[in-house]
């Protein structure tokens, strides 16, 4: 059985993708899904993604770390922001994150009824491919995008992973967003952060000074840990963590 590859360019287009039995990987590469990979990788437990700053701050008073940004600056109040930098040690080992973003806790938010969503980011993306070729699974890639609009790093992201899943013969396309988003990374992959020097958000990281937070978030394959959502919780992936078969598979068995 062929597995497909689609790719949604902004949350806000997610209902058209929808599908009960694909893996969804979520992806914000500057700089939430960054940041989700890197302290999940270095020891914390688990982080609460919440789509509003209200709600974010409402955990605040109960006493939880919370991590939040708006428009890229951290908010007042919070502990951390939205950079990878303050995950970059095992400081908050075995530590609760309450996490909320411009964009990529939207994106979280509008997969929450996927049967499995990851957290997915250049650091890990040669361990995201690895552990999808091994599901018995169609693929959606969503972008967070930037206020539901389009944007060029996740686009990067999405043609990545799609190529590199289209190596194993089981997967195909016929999504055009996945195609231009292949064609896309075919031209950046040589320079990531030169083919993105004039795209909005490197632009507005570079105007508050957070040249280090893009180079960072570009490396690939820094990480080979696989952030997924459960029960409404970002924790680390098991080792041997797998999916059951898909239920139409199940059904055509009993049948």
């Amino acid at each position: 059985m062929k597995h497909s590859i689609q790719t949604c360019y902004s949350p806000s287009l997610y209902h058209l993708f929808e599908d009960p039995e694909a893996i969804v990987v979520v992806v914000d590469v500057l700089r939430a899904t960054s940041a989700i990979c890197t302290a999940i990788h270095n020891g914390v437990d688990n982080m609460i993604p919440v789509a509003h700053l209200e709600e974010a701050l409402r955990y605040k008073k109960q006493g939880y770390l919370v991590a939040a940004e708006r428009n890229a600056i951290m908010q007042d109040g919070c502990d951390f922001g939205n950079s990878p930098s303050h995950y970059l040690n095992n400081a908050l080992e075995g530590k609760t994150v309450v996490i909320s973003t411009t964009n990529g806790t939207q994106a979280i938010d509008a997969a929450k009824d996927a049967t499995t969503t990851l957290i997915g980011s250049f650091l890990n993306i040669s361990t995201v491919s690895a552990w999808l070729k091994k599901q018995n699974r169609n693929v959606i890639v969503l972008c967070a995008g930037w206020k539901n609009k389009y944007n060029l790093e996740d686009s990067l992201f999405a043609g990545a992973l799609a190529l590199e899943l289209l190596k194993d013969s089981r997967f195909f396309t016929e999504c055009d967003s996945t195609i231009s988003a292949g064609y896309l990374y075919d031209l950046a992959k040589k320079d990531l952060f030169g083919f993105l020097e004039n795209s909005s958000h490197r632009k507005r990281l570079n105007n508050l000074h957070l040249e280090d937070d893009i180079l960072y978030c570009l490396t690939p394959d820094s990480l080979n840990t696989i952030p997924y959502v459960t029960e409404g919780l970002i924790k680390k992936m098991p080792a041997d963590y797998k999916l059951e078969p898909r239920k139409v598979l199940a059904d055509m068995k009993q049948g």
